[in-house]
């Protein structure tokens, strides 16, 4: 057995740990989704193409966020339900700690029914969602019952998986104009902080750091590579950004829902007429560790404010996804779901300074009273 000094209570056997590298492939493939096909569009929408400034912005109010996650956690805290109940006692804490479940069950809803629609829309219109549903919905509750170190490896395959996809840049690089990024830095200060909040969204996913730090072995050491994934993130959506903007001119990328996709469709090889088919069907892999990851971290709150079986809670949790995703029809709905789940991560990212002011100023009384 070995015993976290960073983690006080667990017990976690060795087998169970990840090393520090991997937390880098767990930080990324949870912030590269399924957002990454159409978040162009909404980034214009408020910036133009200024909007590459307030993706650079959000990038890095996300390292300064991680490192106070990481500031909180080494300090003794272990996860955020160990944190919250130091903080705030246990009725409290634990009801703050499901509230983080609820948000984490929320994003993975949302990256099941956007990616169900573009499957609806750009491959299979008359698809029969609640069977699509059932066997994507039964590989994850396999996957997720594996264990953090098997969702591990597969945050490590779908990282993989996305690298050839992203070489495709090269074709609407080739068929665009440099001239549509001109003229620069043209819009307000107002317009450019209204898409770096916008940005947000793309970014969500790293405080899962929140429930997975316990099974990180020497997790001092993760600190590296986790801020390492953020800005490697940060240069993956700035690429895609600039490349969408070099083949689209800014009144057709309002236009445009999925301008990722969108450049895919010129992407010619000789064998292959519509590789906008395999490009989808491999983003599949990638939006498997969004998904995994994210009902892993979700039910396991809940097992350590209830200390019920993990597995329980997330039958209750796929079926809560289930019916709702199986029930959607039209984009508005969708819409709506993505706006919730994006002000719901922005204020998550508020939340964690103040939870950091708030342990501190704890950790201060309980040393005195100790004292």
């Amino acid at each position: 057995m070995n015993r976290l000094n960073s983690t006080p209570g667990w017990n976690i056997p060795i087998n169970y740990l990840i090393t520090p590298m991997y937390v880098l492939f767990l930080i990324h493939s949870m912030q590269i989704g399924v957002g990454i096909l159409g978040f162009e569009k909404y980034l214009v929408e408020k910036a133009g193409y200024d909007a590459w400034i307030s993706l650079l912005i959000a990038g890095g109010f996300m390292h300064i966020i991680l490192w106070m996650i990481y500031r909180f956690l080494q300090n003794g805290g272990g996860d955020i339900v160990q944190i919250h109940k130091n903080v705030f006692g246990k009725y409290i804490g634990g009801f703050l700690s499901l509230v983080f479940s609820l948000y984490f069950l929320l994003l993975t809803f949302n990256v099941i029914i956007t990616f169900t629609e573009v499957i609806k829309v750009w491959v299979f219109p008359d698809l029969q969602v609640w069977i699509f549903l059932f066997f994507l919905l039964a590989l994850v509750y396999y996957l997720v019952s594996g264990g953090v170190r098997v969702i591990t490896g597969i945050c490590l395959i779908s990282v993989f998986i996305g690298l050839p996809l992203f070489l495709l840049k090269y074709f609407p690089v080739q068929a665009g104009h440099s001239m549509n990024v001109s003229p620069m830095i043209s819009h307000s200060v107002t317009d450019i902080l209204a898409a770096t909040k916008q940005s947000v969204l793309s970014f969500l996913g790293f405080e899962f750091l929140l429930i997975f730090y316990p099974f990180i072995k020497e997790p001092a050491k993760s600190k590296k590579w986790a801020h390492f994934a953020v800005f490697y993130t940060t240069m993956i959506y700035l690429i895609s950004l600039l490349v969408t903007f070099v083949y689209f001119n800014e009144k057709q990328l309002k236009q445009v829902v999925w301008g990722t996709i969108s450049t895919w469709k010129i992407v010619e090889l000789p064998f292959i007429e519509r590789f906008e088919y395999i490009g989808i069907a491999m983003w599949l892999y990638v939006i498997l560790p969004n998904i995994c990851l994210g009902l892993w971290g979700a039910t396991k709150i809940p097992k350590r404010v209830f200390n019920i079986k993990q597995k329980y809670v997330l039958i209750v949790f796929l079926l809560v996804i289930f019916f709702p995703a199986a029930m959607i029809d039209g984009r508005s709905v969708i819409n709506m779901v993505n706006n919730f789940s994006s002000q719901a991560g922005f204020y998550v990212l508020l939340y964690i300074p103040v939870l950091l002011v708030l342990k501190t100023i704890s950790d201060k009384v309980r040393k005195r009273r100790e004292g």
